[in-house]
Protein backbone atom coordinates (compact mmCIF):
# COMPACT_ATOMS: atom_id res chain seq x y z
CA UNK A 1 0.00 0.00 0.00
CA UNK A 2 1.74 3.10 -1.23
CA UNK A 3 1.02 5.89 1.21
CA UNK A 4 -0.26 9.50 -0.01
CA UNK A 5 3.00 11.28 0.28
CA UNK A 6 3.21 15.29 1.40
CA UNK A 7 4.19 16.60 -1.73
CA UNK A 8 5.44 15.28 -5.24
CA UNK A 9 8.71 14.51 -5.95
CA UNK A 10 10.17 16.44 -9.26
CA UNK A 11 12.70 13.88 -11.38
CA UNK A 12 14.21 15.48 -14.43
CA UNK A 13 15.51 12.75 -16.98
CA UNK A 14 17.81 13.73 -19.76
CA UNK A 15 19.94 11.92 -22.42
CA UNK A 16 21.58 11.55 -25.83
CA UNK A 17 18.56 11.55 -28.68
CA UNK A 18 18.49 7.50 -29.28
CA UNK A 19 19.44 6.15 -25.73
CA UNK A 20 15.50 4.88 -25.37
CA UNK A 21 14.18 6.96 -22.50
CA UNK A 22 10.63 7.17 -24.79
CA UNK A 23 10.75 3.25 -24.17
CA UNK A 24 12.27 3.39 -20.36
CA UNK A 25 9.58 6.18 -19.21
CA UNK A 26 7.11 4.17 -21.10
CA UNK A 27 7.50 1.06 -18.89
CA UNK A 28 8.27 3.28 -15.69
CA UNK A 29 4.41 4.54 -16.09
CA UNK A 30 3.17 1.30 -16.80
CA UNK A 31 4.96 0.08 -13.53
CA UNK A 32 4.66 3.17 -11.21
CA UNK A 33 1.17 4.08 -10.41
CA UNK A 34 1.58 7.87 -8.42
CA UNK A 35 3.64 9.29 -11.14
CA UNK A 36 2.98 12.28 -13.78
CA UNK A 37 4.87 12.65 -16.96
CA UNK A 38 4.67 15.84 -18.11
CA UNK A 39 4.53 16.52 -21.44
CA UNK A 40 6.39 19.60 -23.31
CA UNK A 41 5.36 22.01 -25.63
CA UNK A 42 7.16 22.35 -28.74
CA UNK A 43 7.10 23.85 -32.28
CA UNK A 44 8.40 21.50 -34.07
CA UNK A 45 6.12 19.03 -36.32
CA UNK A 46 4.81 16.03 -35.35
CA UNK A 47 6.67 13.18 -36.63
CA UNK A 48 4.48 10.26 -38.10
CA UNK A 49 2.57 8.28 -35.10
CA UNK A 50 2.54 11.40 -32.88
CA UNK A 51 0.01 12.29 -30.87
CA UNK A 52 -0.88 16.32 -29.79
CA UNK A 53 -1.16 15.81 -26.18
CA UNK A 54 0.58 12.54 -25.51
CA UNK A 55 3.76 12.67 -26.95
CA UNK A 56 4.25 16.46 -27.02
CA UNK A 57 1.73 19.55 -26.97
CA UNK A 58 2.32 21.09 -30.47
CA UNK A 59 1.77 24.57 -30.77
CA UNK A 60 3.16 27.18 -33.24
CA UNK A 61 6.06 29.56 -32.54
CA UNK A 62 3.52 33.08 -31.86
CA UNK A 63 1.27 30.69 -29.05
CA UNK A 64 5.45 29.69 -27.68
CA UNK A 65 6.74 32.87 -27.21
CA UNK A 66 3.36 34.68 -25.80
CA UNK A 67 4.21 31.23 -23.28
CA UNK A 68 7.92 32.76 -22.54
CA UNK A 69 6.62 36.48 -22.42
CA UNK A 70 3.97 35.26 -19.85
CA UNK A 71 6.70 33.54 -17.85
CA UNK A 72 4.67 30.26 -18.17
CA UNK A 73 7.61 28.25 -18.75
CA UNK A 74 9.82 26.42 -15.88
CA UNK A 75 12.18 26.00 -18.97
CA UNK A 76 12.37 26.12 -22.66
CA UNK A 77 15.08 25.66 -24.68
CA UNK A 78 15.38 26.24 -28.71
CA UNK A 79 17.04 23.21 -30.58
CA UNK A 80 17.09 22.31 -34.63
CA UNK A 81 15.52 25.86 -34.94
CA UNK A 82 12.67 24.24 -32.46
CA UNK A 83 11.01 25.34 -29.61
CA UNK A 84 10.83 23.13 -26.45
CA UNK A 85 9.39 23.31 -22.85
CA UNK A 86 7.89 23.10 -19.56
CA UNK A 87 4.90 24.21 -18.13
CA UNK A 88 5.20 25.42 -14.76
CA UNK A 89 1.54 25.42 -13.14
CA UNK A 90 1.41 21.87 -14.52
CA UNK A 91 4.09 20.58 -12.52
CA UNK A 92 3.57 23.14 -9.74
CA UNK A 93 -0.24 21.33 -8.64
CA UNK A 94 0.67 17.86 -9.39
CA UNK A 95 3.61 18.47 -7.06
CA UNK A 96 1.38 19.85 -4.38
CA UNK A 97 -1.34 16.82 -4.77
CA UNK A 98 1.47 14.33 -3.85
CA UNK A 99 2.19 13.20 -7.23
CA UNK A 100 5.76 12.75 -8.63
CA UNK A 101 6.21 14.49 -11.52
CA UNK A 102 8.46 13.21 -14.26
CA UNK A 103 10.34 15.50 -17.07
CA UNK A 104 12.11 13.85 -19.89
CA UNK A 105 14.47 17.60 -20.76
CA UNK A 106 18.00 18.00 -22.61
CA UNK A 107 21.09 19.14 -20.48
CA UNK A 108 20.10 22.73 -21.57
CA UNK A 109 16.91 22.84 -19.62
CA UNK A 110 17.77 20.48 -16.57
CA UNK A 111 20.26 23.02 -16.10
CA UNK A 112 17.53 25.49 -15.94
CA UNK A 113 15.12 23.52 -13.72
CA UNK A 114 18.66 22.95 -11.31
CA UNK A 115 18.19 26.65 -10.79
CA UNK A 116 14.28 26.85 -10.30
CA UNK A 117 14.29 23.39 -8.58
CA UNK A 118 17.35 22.52 -6.38
CA UNK A 119 15.24 19.44 -4.78
CA UNK A 120 14.82 17.82 -7.82
CA UNK A 121 16.16 14.91 -8.52
CA UNK A 122 18.58 14.89 -11.77
CA UNK A 123 19.26 11.23 -13.71
CA UNK A 124 21.18 10.80 -16.94
CA UNK A 125 20.92 7.54 -19.11
CA UNK A 126 23.83 6.47 -20.88
CA UNK A 127 24.10 3.88 -23.76
CA UNK A 128 26.28 0.82 -22.31
CA UNK A 129 28.38 2.53 -25.38
CA UNK A 130 28.89 5.16 -27.66
CA UNK A 131 28.90 2.36 -30.73
CA UNK A 132 25.60 1.35 -29.09
CA UNK A 133 24.11 4.83 -29.58
CA UNK A 134 25.20 4.60 -33.23
CA UNK A 135 23.83 1.51 -33.43
CA UNK A 136 20.63 2.73 -32.31
CA UNK A 137 20.24 5.98 -34.03
CA UNK A 138 21.26 4.03 -37.10
CA UNK A 139 18.10 1.03 -36.56
CA UNK A 140 15.45 4.05 -36.21
CA UNK A 141 15.84 4.92 -39.81
CA UNK A 142 14.06 8.19 -39.25
CA UNK A 143 17.32 10.54 -40.03
CA UNK A 144 20.04 11.44 -42.83
CA UNK A 145 23.49 9.93 -42.06
CA UNK A 146 24.40 13.86 -41.53
CA UNK A 147 21.69 13.97 -38.99
CA UNK A 148 22.72 11.26 -37.19
CA UNK A 149 26.40 12.16 -37.25
CA UNK A 150 24.79 15.62 -35.50
CA UNK A 151 23.16 13.73 -32.63
CA UNK A 152 26.50 11.63 -32.12
CA UNK A 153 28.52 15.20 -31.80
CA UNK A 154 25.93 16.81 -29.87
CA UNK A 155 25.48 13.56 -27.38
CA UNK A 156 29.53 13.89 -26.72
CA UNK A 157 28.68 17.57 -25.87
CA UNK A 158 26.16 16.13 -23.39
CA UNK A 159 28.02 13.91 -21.68
CA UNK A 160 30.24 16.32 -20.41
CA UNK A 161 27.27 17.48 -18.05
CA UNK A 162 27.04 14.42 -16.48
CA UNK A 163 29.15 15.61 -13.45
CA UNK A 164 25.79 17.86 -12.58
CA UNK A 165 23.36 15.03 -12.00
CA UNK A 166 22.96 12.89 -8.99
CA UNK A 167 22.15 9.75 -10.90
CA UNK A 168 23.81 7.77 -13.52
CA UNK A 169 21.52 5.15 -15.51
CA UNK A 170 22.69 3.15 -17.81
CA UNK A 171 19.92 1.30 -20.53
CA UNK A 172 21.85 -1.63 -21.54
CA UNK A 173 18.06 -3.72 -21.11
CA UNK A 174 15.30 -1.49 -20.87
CA UNK A 175 14.19 -3.44 -17.63
CA UNK A 176 17.52 -2.74 -15.96
CA UNK A 177 17.24 0.75 -16.49
CA UNK A 178 13.60 1.04 -15.01
CA UNK A 179 15.13 -1.16 -11.72
CA UNK A 180 17.43 1.62 -11.31
CA UNK A 181 14.78 4.19 -11.75
CA UNK A 182 12.60 2.97 -9.21
CA UNK A 183 15.37 1.73 -7.10
CA UNK A 184 16.45 5.50 -7.30
CA UNK A 185 13.18 6.64 -6.59
CA UNK A 186 12.38 4.39 -3.44
CA UNK A 187 15.24 5.94 -2.14
CA UNK A 188 14.38 9.31 -2.56
CA UNK A 189 10.88 8.37 -0.67
CA UNK A 190 13.08 7.09 2.13
CA UNK A 191 14.48 10.53 3.01
CA UNK A 192 13.67 11.92 6.14
CA UNK A 193 12.75 15.24 5.15
CA UNK A 194 10.19 13.35 2.90
CA UNK A 195 9.20 11.68 5.57
CA UNK A 196 8.31 15.05 8.08
CA UNK A 197 4.19 14.45 7.93
CA UNK A 198 4.78 10.35 9.68
CA UNK A 199 7.31 11.88 12.10
CA UNK A 200 4.95 14.02 13.97
CA UNK A 201 3.59 10.85 15.77
CA UNK A 202 6.83 10.28 17.02
CA UNK A 203 7.86 13.45 18.76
Amino acid sequence: MQRKKDKGQLIVLSGPSGVGKSTVIAELLSQRKNIYFSVSYTTRQPRVGEQDGVNYNFVDRAEFERMIAADELLEYAEYVNNYYGTSLRVIQDRLEEGVDVLLDIEVQGAAKVRARCPGALFIFIIPPSFEELSRRLHRRNTDSEDVIAGRLEKARVEFKEIPNYDYLVINDKVSGAVAEIEAILTAAECRVENRESILTQFA
